[in-house]
């Protein structure tokens, strides 16, 4: 038989095995379907039926690449996650022919440029500022912007590691997140915020509760700066954090002091903290025992709370104050949360910023207590907007990782993470190359950084923190801007003329 017809019946023979394969499935699914009493769809229309749930779950995808527009998609929009992906890879970020944003939405940013605005070698520069000078070891943070909590365990060991290394080179500090201090933390040798969660994982004693031991093994480390005591996060106020059991290795078990094979589950509070003053005892004995700066991390409910945290203060002394407050808007993110808690608890960052900061200055509490914001804040105007609206410092997860090759894939709590960043998958993490991804860091931060810098110094200030709020304009409902200082009076308009000189 000539070779040609050889081939054509081979072929012919797959096709035929092929169809009667593909046939006998079909038979076996429609026979399922048909038979089964769960779902509605599959028993009507058997095999078809089973469409509606693949395109279902196409449906971010085909939404993501093809049909959502540049500054409509969610939680963070096209153009967003451009901006930092060229800022990543050292790209221009400029534009051409007209922005794409629209300024007539309601709550649209507009800064109010100077009419003249100082010359290009007066170009605004940011400087460094103090936290915690009651403490026998206070910190003179050397950038405004800064990474957020990230637990290793929430995230891979080379995303850890990519983003110490990418923190030591761009000059910010780095947030452990609860999951406690791991060595590829402090490979990097960046400044380090330890976070002290409701679990008190790494600090924590056989019974769960605060080791003063712990603290200061921890706080024997010169790079952990300071320490943040997490009373609860943006995405799920009132639940702790949760780490399913298939992203508990035996190394991430070891570090935070828990049994492997269950899920890591943090209380929803600090079960011996029932009052401010039961708060306030707590800073001052972290503060005490590691010498480090001490503060805490909070979601705003109510500005009730808040007056009455700060009356307690008042009353107690300024010395009893933490040293920082880390305020996460209700828009904040993580790997895994229920959805109500994060679509409906929790205020935004845009109305509890300026809030808390009125609140601590209207208490004479400027120079002690600084401000960090975190909540979706990850391209320059999101940061210059926080700075204008009275923050000290701003910090950002889901910024950095876009900046470590983030897709939006949204499959942080399923250990299938396809750029190896939220995952422990050994196969998966071979994709994110610290070499490489660590610089990617150092770029995004220092890009927003200088676009900050930008920023202010079109307005007409010397530092990024010299901006106010009558800096900004708020888009209202009818299309027309607001000064942004009419909607949030300061307390005291000379404090946005002022700035530590520390």
């Amino acid at each position: 038989m000539p070779f040609a017809e050889h081939a054509l019946l081979i072929i012919a023979l797959a096709i035929t095995l092929a169809v009667g394969v593909g046939t006998l499935a079909a038979i076996i699914l429609f026979l399922i379907d048909r038979w089964q009493t769960g779902d509605a769809i599959r028993r009507n229309y058997p095999v078809i039926g089973r469409f509606r749930y693949l395109f279902s779950g196409l449906g971010e995808f085909f939404r993501q690449y093809f049909f959502a527009m540049d500054r409509e998609e969610m939680p963070f929009n096209r153009a967003q996650r451009n901006w930092i992906s060229r800022a990543a890879e050292g790209q221009s970020n400029t534009s051409a022919f007209g922005s794409t944003r629209s300024l007539s939405i309601p709550g649209t940013t507009i800064f109010v440029n100077s009419f003249f605005p100082p010359l290009e070698q007066q170009y605004a520069k940011s400087k460094p500022l103090l936290i915690g000078p009651g403490a026998r070891h206070p910190y003179l943070a050397p950038s405004f912007f800064n990474i957020s909590g990230m637990s290793y365990g929430a995230i891979s060991k080379p995303a850890v590691q990519a983003l110490s290394q990418g923190a030591k080179e761009a000059g910010i500090w780095m947030n452990t997140g609860e999951g406690a201090l791991s060595s590829y933390h402090l490979e990097g040798g960046c400044d380090i915020v330890f976070q002290i969660g409701t679990a008190k994982y790494g600090v924590r004693n056989k019974e769960g509760h605060l080791s003063d031991e712990k603290l200061r093994e921890i706080a024997a480390h010169d790079v952990v700066r300071m320490f943040e005591i997490k009373l609860s996060q943006g995405a799920k106020p009132g639940k702790g954090g949760i780490l399913p059991a298939e992203k508990i290795s035996a190394e991430i078990a070891k570090i935070r002091g828990i049994e492997q094979g269950h899920d890591s589950m943090s209380p929803n509070r600090h079960s011996e903290l029932n009052t401010f003053d039961d708060l306030l005892d707590m800073i001052e004995h972290v503060r005490q025992v590691t010498g480090k700066p001490t503060g805490i991390k909070m979601v705003v409910g109510s500005e009730v709370f808040v007056r009455e945290f700060f009356e307690t203060i008042v009353q107690r002394g300024a010395d009893s104050a933490p040293d920082f407050i880390t305020l996460d808007g209700g828009e904040g993110g993580t790997g895994a949360a229920p959805m109500p808690l994060m679509d409906l608890v929790g205020m935004s960052i845009r109305d509890s910023l300026p809030l808390v900061v009125n609140i601590r200055d209207e208490n004479g509490l400027k120079e002690r207590i600084r401000i960090v914001a975190s909540g979706k804040l990850v391209n320059p105007g999101d940061v210059a907007w926080a700075l204008a609206a009275g923050a000290d410092f701003v910090t950002s997860a889901r910024g950095f990782m876009f900046s470590l090759g983030c897709i939006q894939a949204l499959k942080c709590n399923k250990n299938t993470c396809p750029t190896g960043i939220t995952t422990h998958d050994k196969r998966l993490q071979k994709g994110l190359v610290v070499e490489s991804k660590h610089a990617r860091v150092a770029r995004y931060a220092k890009d927003l950084i200088h676009e900050v810098e930008t920023i202010a110094h079109s307005v007409g200030v010397a530092e990024p923190r010299l901006m106010g709020r009558r800096h900004v304009r708020i888009v209202q409902s009818d299309g027309r801007s607001v000064p942004f200082s009419q909607i949030y009076p300061s307390v005291n308009p000379t404090i946005e003329t002022s700035i530590s000189q520390t």
